[in-house]
């Protein structure tokens, strides 16, 4: 008579010598060639030339350390930047740059052009200044009048368009929402610090009418970059929620097929 088959057998030890295989995601580069976007490349590089040559030129025309002090001067170095290496990348056929880098790219890039033309640019603002990069309370000239353009306008534009027109979506993160936050802050810091150091009445001492502690008083100052650091807050959670929702405009069908039957995609950047 033979013994009873046990219900539950007990897990055999691990054999000695031999490695736990880890489950690992194999990029889509490792099975097909990814494609080149030169469309994309050129683009990028057209927005990047387009913007160093807007700061380039506004250096030139006034003081570069007060140039270089603007918020919109320093927004448009970084996209100038990342959109050279965005370009490569999309030349080359590489991955794509961490969102968490070109998403605070767009996002300031937005704040600079929604700045400009809610509240220096429009008439009905209390804080009106049209000329910002150069102080005036006239509307620039000449070749201020271009490059004031390109800084405000166009270069947030092309980020907007890039963002919406070339890049896959559902790349943003919102907890990364509050990272970006982290160069507003710094730069608020930096202004007030600036206009401290400067002596009273130096033109230009506070480089936005809203950041004006002698005009407005520290708390109305205080309270008017509180009111602004929120609602860049929320610019950001309006970006991720859209990056989320949008539809994908590089979404290419993939004719060929491997032999799992898993149709694979190269990655964009």
């Amino acid at each position: 008579m033979t013994a009873p088959i046990p219900r539950d057998i007990p897990d055999l030890p691990p054999i000695p010598g031999i490695p736990v295989l880890m489950p690992s995601h194999v990029p889509a580069t490792a099975v097909m060639t990814p494609a080149c976007r030169p469309l994309a490349a050129a683009y990028r590089l057209l927005v990047a030339l387009a913007a160093a040559a807007a700061v380039a030129v506004e250096m030139t025309l006034g003081s570069p350390l007060r140039s270089l002090s603007h918020f919109a001067i320093q927004s448009n170095i970084l996209l100038a930047l990342v959109f050279v290496l965005a370009a490569r990348r999309a030349w080359t056929a590489r991955r794509p740059l961490p969102s968490a880098l070109t998403g605070a790219t767009l996002l300031y890039a937005v704040v600079t052009g929604l700045v400009y033309h809610l509240l220096l640019a429009s008439e009905a603002s209390a804080y009106a200044l049209p000329d910002v990069l150069t102080g005036t309370a006239t509307a620039p000239t000449g070749w201020h009048a271009i490059t004031n353009q390109v800084l405000h306008t166009a270069t947030p534009i092309a980020a907007v368009l890039d963002w919406l027109l070339l890049t896959a979506p559902g790349q943003l993160r919102l907890r990364r929402a509050a990272t970006w936050m982290l160069y507003p802050l710094t730069y608020l810091a930096f202004a007030l610090v600036r206009g401290e150091f400067l002596a009273p009445g130096t033109p230009g001492r506070y480089l936005y009418p809203f950041l004006d502690v002698d005009r407005h008083g520290f708390k109305s100052v205080l309270g008017n970059a509180l009111l602004l650091g929120l609602a860049i807050y929320a610019l950001a959670i309006v970006l991720v929620a859209l990056d989320h929702a949008r539809p994908n405009p590089i979404r290419r069908r993939v004719h060929h097929r491997t032999k799992t039957g898993f149709r694979l995609q190269p990655p964009v950047g």
